[in-house]
């Protein structure tokens, strides 16, 4: 049985881990899970995310309730084909999906999996970014999946879900040291639809492209919706389209931040990954590298984050190796091929 020590990471190291125990058919011990933040252990997402891959494959668990710091995963040979889950409260559904995107790598036969909770929440990608970004570009390589989301969820009620299909896959190396010259900029602007009345995402998307003009940079997609949801709120997603990859930057409306101030923090974070020769923005180089390692290839990202670490040495511990250089004051990590397969 593998040991994994989750003091230094928090919830998508746990759901990394567990992805790969199925993947790798690994029984895996993770212990202090989410040891490094101030409140440790299994929370209802944490808690959900281990509980759907353990239907997945009729896994053995020991630990698996709210506030464990410690959890046994024993993958079974069982494997279903439809799956749902509700994560209480209104804890992420596009973080929960990332520990189910790597089984398209391994599984025989479609994957169908529901999912209730917040899509549109702090500390994690809007389903915007997952839909449009995150999907897309890792369709390049030969993820074949599909996102309906049928209902968006804000902080704190929830209540969005989405349906995720996988379809058996074969992914082809992950090459995106350079990204090429700007095609376009795409706006995803949401808010609830009580916000509707103040213009809340329209002005979030009019800010954005305002700003595109006075930057001559290319405008694309406008797309602003008003949908009805459990709680108040917004969110904005930018997706720069280069001739060789895909860039998303997000912010979320809060009480008393003006619509322009959400434009505004999106576009900072795009203005900043301009300024870098990077391939993907800086979250997604953390969501690419089991991708990454399953794979091979090479990834150019803006700066390494903690995430980053923490995952490099995951990978290492189920055999993987990711190495990681810098070239011309950009991060890259790579994955020999050979070892991928």
């Amino acid at each position: 049985m593998l040991t994994i020590d989750g003091s230094d990471g928090g919830g998508q190291l746990l759901r990394t881990s567990l992805s790969l125990a199925v993947i790798t058919d690994t029984s895996v011990r993770v212990e202090s899970i989410r040891g490094s933040r101030p409140e440790p252990g299994l929370k209802p997402q944490h808690l959900a995310a281990v509980e759907l891959l353990a239907e997945y494959c009729d896994a053995d668990l020991e630990g698996a309730s709210l506030g464990s710091e410690a959890l046994v995963f024993e993958p079974g040979e069982t494997r279903r084909h439809a799956l749902s889950v509700e994560i209480e409260t209104a804890g992420s559904v596009t973080l929960l999906l990332d520990a189910v995107l790597p089984l398209a790598t391994v599984i025989d036969d479609p994957l169908t999996v529901t999912a209730t909770g917040g899509t549109d929440v702090k500390w994690s990608p809007p389903v915007a970014y997952l839909r449009h970004v995150k999907l897309p570009l890792l369709a390049r390589f030969g993820l074949d999946a599909e996102l309906e989301v049928g209902r968006i969820g804000f902080y704190p009620k929830g209540g969005g879900e989405v349906t995720l299909r996988l379809s058996p896959s074969s992914l082809s190396p992950i090459e995106l040291d350079a990204r090429g010259s700007l095609r376009a900029v795409d706006v995803y602007s949401t808010a609830s639809a009580d916000l509707e009345d103040s213009d809340v995402a329209d002005r979030q998307a009019d800010r954005v492209f305002e700003r595109l003009d006075a930057a001559a940079l290319p405008p694309g997609e406008r797309t602003v919706r008003y949908v009805e949801t459990g709680s108040t709120g917004s969110s904005l997603v930018i997706r720069a389209r280069y001739d060789r990859t895909l860039a998303g930057f997000d912010a979320l409306g809060e009480p008393g931040r003006p619509s322009e101030t959400v434009a505004d923090l999106a576009l900072e974070d795009f203005e900043r990954f301009r300024e870098t020769d990077a391939a993907v923005d800086r979250h997604m180089a953390d969501q690419l590298l089991v991708f990454l390692a399953l794979a091979g290839g090479r990834v150019g990202c803006p700066a390494v984050t903690d995430h980053v670490r923490t995952h490099r040495s995951l990978l290492s511990e189920f055999g993987y190796d990711v190495t990681l250089e810098s070239e011309d004051g950009t991060a890259v990590l790579s994955s020999p091929v050979d070892s991928a397969e």
